[in-house]
């Protein structure tokens, strides 16, 4: 197994990944710039919905994160330079990490990828050639990398896409009427609006989505099939561009061909001039131990989140515990309606909560169906009449429709939440039990 993780191997992949990844991370900061996301999600708000355990990052949103998200961009473009580069990407892989951690009102699986595989990269020699790091600095230059560098990325990718195929196989998905709801809000489209209401379009989307996640490391991996595939992996994630608009995730899905392509025909392509570094001997690390259990350790939390919903009380389609980091990716739609009220053990009153006094209409949606985010809301309003020098009980009466079903009750409302505490391993016992 050593003499395999650390066989010395051409580094065209990973010289070219970190060139498309610093031009992906730079279009998705200034993008989010651009299109008024950061003012959005991160300005306007009163109040953000930060990942519980994480609410000290709130004091970061507001107007600095204009600056934030340039700076974050402008790293990109350092990244893809390889100019500092190991500067670079620490310092991206902990401003993203605060930009994830301190919003979920916007959350997308993507963001969450990005986040690993800039963490990755930090460890990774991205920068050993077509850098300008290598060009002011020799002792770096090299064609070569560890055989390890290349197949941490696969495994990766293959964790991801196999959970995404595997999440698709519940009754939503299979009798196509989560795909239908999907692309009922696609109808004014132009050109293809019309063709993506037709049935048999929902059950080539539904099929083709399980056997494209599930087959297309595999089919990159072997030979024989990898063109097939490549082409295949284009149409689908041009597809999912085009219809769905999910930002950089499926330019980044493809960059990541790179480490399944032979080192030459890549270099044929995209690095024309031969750079002969000379040939260095890469030795071992010198924790090469330490670095392998960290590694391992890595991956089996990597399988062990994406599981761990299965350990809970209750679907996690109903109840969310345990959605987010299991690459369950578009999956179900959840519409709510619900009323916070707020009773003072003191004099008894009882108050109504308008939600538009405290929230942006995207979070009212959120807050509406998903617990979370109904805990969160529950506590801030206890804090509030804290700093108000009295104390609340809170209730809540909430509906929820998952995927165009009816509504069915959601939250116990004899519940005071301001008075529940939140557990990520746990279920918790005032969501009300599902059909499913």
């Amino acid at each position: 197994m050593n003499s395999f993780l650390f066989k010395r191997i051409d580094n065209a992949g990973l010289i070219l990944f970190r060139i498309f990844f610093g031009i992906l991370i730079n279009l998705e900061c200034y993008g989010a710039l651009l299109t008024g996301w950061v003012k959005r999600i991160l300005v306007d708000p009163k109040f953000t919905f930060t990942f519980i355990g994480f609410e000290w990052l709130s004091v970061f949103t507001g107007s600095g994160m204009y600056a934030y998200f340039f700076c974050m961009g402008t790293l990109g473009i350092l990244i893809a330079l390889g100019y500092k580069y190991r500067f670079a990407m620490c310092t991206f892989t902990l401003m993203w990490a605060g930009v994830y951690l301190m919003q979920k009102t916007a959350y997308n699986n993507h963001y969450y990828l990005l986040l690993l595989i800039a963490g990755i990269l930090c460890f990774f020699p991205a920068n050993a050639a077509y850098s300008l790091d290598a060009k002011y600095n020799p002792k770096l230059r090299s064609n070569t990398m560890y055989t390890y560098f290349k197949w941490i990325i696969v495994l990766q990718l293959c964790i991801i896409y196999t959970f995404a195929s595997v999440a698709k196989l519940y009754a939503d998905w299979l009798d196509f009427g989560f795909i239908k709801i999907l692309m009922q809000g696609k109808a004014n489209y132009i050109l293809i609006g019309g063709l993506l209401q037709e049935p048999w379009v929902h059950q080539v989307v539904a099929v083709f989505g399980i056997l494209f996640d599930f087959l297309i490391t595999p089919a990159l991996l072997w030979k024989p099939t990898r063109k097939i595939a490549f082409l295949i992996a284009i149409f689908f994630h041009l597809f999912n561009s085009i219809v769905f608009q999910i930002g950089i995730f499926p330019y980044l899905a493809l960059a990541f061909t790179v480490f399944f392509f032979e080192p030459q025909t890549l270099r044929k392509i995209f690095l024309k001039k031969e750079l002969n570094y000379p040939k260095v001997n890469l030795k071992k690390p010198k924790l090469k131990n330490l670095m392998v259990t960290g590694w391992i350790v890595y991956f089996i939390f990597q399988i062990g989140l994406p599981i761990r919903h299965h350990f809970f009380t209750d679907a996690v389609v109903w109840t969310e515990e345990g959605h987010r980091l299991s690459w369950r990716m578009m999956l179900r739609t959840r519409g709510g309606t619900i009323s916070f009220t707020t009773l003072n053990k003191k004099n008894k009153e009882r108050k109504q909560i308008n939600l538009a006094d405290y929230l942006t209409k995207k979070q009212q949606r959120r807050v509406s169906s998903y617990p979370d985010f109904i805990w969160q809301f529950a506590q801030h309003l206890k804090q509030e009449a804290l700093d108000k020098n009295e104390e609340v009980s809170v209730f809540v009466r909430a509906s929820v429709s998952i995927n165009g079903k009816p509504f069915a009750p959601f939250i116990d409302p004899t519940v005071d939440l301001a008075n529940e505490e939140w557990h990520h391993f746990k279920h918790h016992s005032w969501i009300l039990p599902s059909g499913y």
